[in-house]
């Protein structure tokens, strides 16, 4: 899985003109479930997450993680993430995982968050989203847990 994660001190996603998820400071993560993820990834990525030191201490430096400022947690679900980009000019969408195995793994994510976080907003999955940040830095960083590899075959 991968999310792409922003420091704001504000940020909020529109459906259709109406306001489903906003928060004040805190992260806006855009959050991504990659062909072969299960729910062990999504877990590893919102432990990285929710504990990424982004934001300042006392003497401004980046010691102090989401939990430890109690901010808030805009979760954007958002597959092209995934996209291979390596070559040509149109992007393949390969990697994502299905949509119905993403809406699952973004779901169980939001649910874990929603265990750890006091303030969890979210986007809509599969929905046309306008996201509205206000980046504060600029502070930006991808993250990733990598899909779990396929055991080498037995030799005979």
């Amino acid at each position: 899985m991968i999310a792409l994660i922003q420091r704001v001190s504000q940020a909020h996603v529109d459906v259709a003109g109406e306001r489903v998820g906003a928060i004040g400071p805190g992260l806006m993560a855009l959050v991504c479930a990659e062909r072969g993820d299960t729910p062990e990834q999504a877990e590893r990525l919102l432990q990285r997450v929710v504990a990424y030191r982004v934001f300042g201490d006392d003497s401004g430096r980046m010691n102090r993680s989401l939990i430890d400022v109690q901010g808030g947690l805009l979760l954007v679900p958002q597959f092209t993430l995934a996209a291979d980009t390596r070559s040509g000019l149109r992007p393949s969408f390969t990697p994502a995982a299905p949509p119905e195995l993403g809406r699952q793994l973004f779901e169980a994510f939001v649910d874990q968050a929603r265990e750890r976080c006091p303030l969890v907003q979210t986007g809509v999955f599969g929905a046309d989203m306008k996201v509205h940040l206000i980046n504060d830095g600029p502070v930006t960083f991808w993250l990733r847990a990598d899909p779990p590899t396929e055991p080498a075959p037995a030799r005979p």
